[in-house]
């Protein structure tokens, strides 16, 4: 791998962890529900990233390639060539499916926090302690 490959590599796994940090903090500390829902959601979304970065393969002289065969008829070069450099596209597929379940559970979090704050008229979880 070259150097800037392994200081893109190093760039995304901190950023990963950065939001992930992120993520956990706005889940624990913040009161309002509101917050709660947008650091799941940033949550979500580092996973996901992860999933992705997991299925990439960091070939030694060059940049990772789509799960494609370019060529035909498929030659036992061309196999060994995709195999060594090609993305896993099962992660990929695994994180489309996350996306729009996440889509789905994040609408109805945001549905149940409106019908909280109908009831409740705050949407901050130490207000509501005190009712």
């Amino acid at each position: 791998m070259t150097n800037i490959a392994v200081l893109t590599a190093y760039v995304i796994v901190l950023s990963l962890y950065v939001n992930l940090g992120i993520a956990l903090y706005g889940i624990f500390a913040r009161p309002s529900l509101v917050k709660k829902l947008i650091a799941i959601t940033i949550l979500s979304d580092t996973a996901n990233a992860f999933a992705v970065l997991v299925g990439y393969r960091w070939p030694r002289n060059a940049l990772p390639k789509p799960p494609v065969i370019p060529e035909l008829p498929v030659t036992r070069r061309v196999l060994e060539e995709y195999t060594s450099s090609a993305v896993d596209p099962l992660p990929q597929a695994l994180v489309l499916t996350a996306i729009v379940i996440g889509l789905a559970i994040t609408l109805f979090i945001a549905f149940i926090i409106i019908q909280y704050y109908r009831l409740y008229g705050t949407v901050d979880v130490r207000k509501v302690r005190r009712i």
